[in-house]
């Protein structure tokens, strides 16, 4: 393997002041007839400085703590699957660690994950213990200078694809523990080698069925277990099916030894990646 695993926290200086030319996520283009989006939420482990000190863990507990939150190397499964795509996707990359802003979750009360101190700002670890002083009192900040930008720069890049092709689809990547952490709303489900979580609204038959058919050859796939549903901007979720999403969670021994170094079964589900982007 050509990947060396990340195995210590990036601490990087305060994000820049609005209007600044450096965001916190990367959109890399890919062909422009391609309507697919590959969106990378959680593989980053950088955070701030200034966000650091809010954090109640030591750097030693924080290490861990990373090691079990980051989707890790899901950033180098989605650039290989591009490379091998026929017609390549576009790539939409967090820039951050999930410990600054998880933009994947409802800022507000809709947030189940709110329950175990999991929503937009965490405030609990993996073993819900503390993270954050509890209510944050950088959360409004948290949310202005990362989440939301975020979550336009996405809406923005889905409008592009469907000005461009007439449609977007967005394959949402993430890996998850084997076993399960006390996190875990629903932990006791099934874990199969891919999880696909699926909206009914934004999740095509079709787009499931190629799914199971790219991902068979890993050792097989269940829906909506141990993680549920899929990521589409607020703007467009429940209104406009021209917007397709589908969830691809990687159970992490399937392509890692856990919790982060790569085997090369990484090259595998790169592959089975590619397969599903495939133009249909």
């Amino acid at each position: 393997m050509d990947t060396t695993p990340d195995t210590t926290p990036d601490t990087t200086p305060d994000a820049p002041p609005r209007g600044t030319t450096t965001p916190p996520y990367r959109l890399l283009p890919g062909d422009p007839a391609s309507p697919v989006l590959l969106h990378v939420p959680h593989a980053s482990r950088t955070i701030p400085a200034r966000v650091r000190e809010g954090l109640l863990l030591d750097d030693a507990a924080l290490e861990r703590e990373l090691d079990l939150i980051t989707d890790a190397h899901t950033e180098v499964v989605a650039e290989r699957a591009a490379r091998a795509a026929r017609v390549t996707p576009w790539r939409f990359v967090n820039e951050r660690s999930r410990l600054v802003v998880d933009p994947e979750r409802f800022p507000d009360e809709r947030e189940e994950m709110r329950a175990v101190g999991m929503g937009a700002v965490y405030t609990r670890t993996t073993h819900r213990e503390p993270l954050r002083a509890e209510p944050p009192a950088d959360e409004g900040e948290l949310l202005d200078t990362y989440f939301h930008p975020y979550a336009r720069a996405m809406t923005d890049a889905v409008a592009d694809r469907l000005a461009a092709t007439g449609r977007a689809v967005i394959v949402d990547v993430h890996s998850y523990p084997s076993r399960a952490l006390p996190y875990e709303l629903h932990g006791a489900g099934r874990r199969p080698p891919v999880c696909l979580g699926v909206d009914p609204f934004h999740t095509p038959h079709a787009l499931l069925d190629r799914a199971r058919e790219a991902f068979a050859g890993l050792g097989g796939t269940a829906v909506d277990t141990p993680f549920a549903g899929t990521y589409v901007p607020l703007e467009h979720y429940g209104r406009d099916q021209r917007v397709a999403a589908l969830m691809v969670e990687l159970r992490r021994d399937v392509y890692l030894d856990e919790p982060t170094t790569p085997h090369e079964g990484l090259d595998a589900v790169a592959s089975a990646l590619a397969a599903l982007v495939t133009p249909w």
